[in-house]
């Protein structure tokens, strides 16, 4: 009947989903783990998301709209590079050793797959070189501020912290404990502050 309320709360069962495929990537969740996890039998989830990879995708969505969502806010909140991409590795340590799937999902969703699910990988490919792009458009707009020498090589550090960022991601999934990893970030830190020549400090704790 056209119009009638769905008998579920879609949205948390996006959540249910979200969290399945985060655990196990995406070719490692088959469409039994999703029932399984949303309580919804197969043909409610091909009606309410048109297909498993539709529901990947908007699981991905949700991801990067949330917990993914720290490095799009701290590039754009804080008034310096330096303090920006500090923070976008601490935050990005606490939320890739959450207790929940750890890792970024991003990352860890896709990275290898068959040849019959391309498509998903290389659009995930897609969101991590926007990710790259995003952080080496910040260090350009230093640049443009004074707070990075005009002649520095802003691809290249930008690079190296998205390398950085990434490798995080792997490192959590591995089980590295939160301390480890954010004692990387002050080694990390003195990328820029070689490149830019100036002795910031930004007064973020651990």
């Amino acid at each position: 009947m056209a119009g009638r309320p769905r008998e579920f709360d879609r949205g948390e069962a996006l959540k249910r989903a979200q969290a399945v495929f985060w655990a196990h990537g995406y070719e490692g969740t088959s469409m039994a783990d999703l029932v399984q996890a949303t309580g919804l039998a197969s043909a409610r989830l091909y009606a309410a998301f048109r297909s498993k990879e539709e529901l990947f995708r908007e699981a991905i969505e949700l991801y990067e709209q949330e917990e993914g969502g720290f490095a799009d806010r701290a590039l754009a909140e804080e008034p310096t590079a330096h303090r920006a991409l500090e923070r976008m590795l601490r935050d990005a340590v606490d939320v890739y050793t959450d207790p929940r799937p750890r890792g970024c999902m991003v990352v860890s969703a896709a990275t290898n797959c068959s040849v019959a699910n391309d498509r998903v990988r290389t659009w995930l490919e897609g969101h991590r070189r926007q990710r790259t792009e995003s952080i080496i458009a910040r260090l350009a707009a230093a640049a443009e501020d004074g707070e990075l020498p005009s002649g520095a090589d802003v691809q290249a550090l930008g690079d190296a912290f998205a390398a950085l960022l990434h490798g995080l991601s792997v490192q959590a999934r591995d089980g590295v404990p939160r301390q480890r990893l954010l004692a990387l970030v002050g080694p990390a830190m003195t990328l820029f502050e070689h490149t830019s020549g100036f002795g910031h400090t930004s007064g973020l704790t651990g």
